[in-house]
């Protein structure tokens, strides 16, 4: 699995960099961002495996990040986080056709075997 990058957009620091370091030990490659913005400036998007967004962003949400890469072409499988868990979101994330969608706080093992799961071959 060491070829295919993850892209992360986490807002919180340390859960971005637990999420670096787990994905990074599970064997993948991982690019992270802060904010949605940060990775719109690149084109790195329409090349990645999996896109592992946080929902609640400052600017752009991890929501609207999805449609709008959408729109562009880039549509890998996403996975969104959030530490606000409301049916809304659930229904929000199942619209968008999300791989998986994991309430914080999550264990290791259920984020790395999502991502699995959206990587594996059909």
């Amino acid at each position: 699995m060491s070829e295919l990058t993850l892209l992360v957009v986490e807002d919180d620091d340390g859960m971005r960099q637990a999420i670096e370091r787990l994905l990074g030990a599970a064997g993948f490659r991982v690019a992270s961002f802060s904010c949605a913005e940060e990775l719109l400036r690149g084109d790195t998007a329409s090349s990645a495996a999996c896109l592992i967004f946080d929902i609640h962003l400052p600017g752009i949400s991890g929501f609207e990040l999805r449609r709008v890469l959408a729109r562009t072409g880039a549509t890998p499988p996403v996975i969104f986080i959030t530490a606000d868990d409301t049916p809304a979101a659930r229904e929000e994330a199942g619209r968008l056709r999300a791989a998986a969608y994991l309430p914080k706080p999550f264990q290791g093992r259920e984020l790395v075997a999502a991502v699995s799961r959206a990587v594996a071959p059909p």
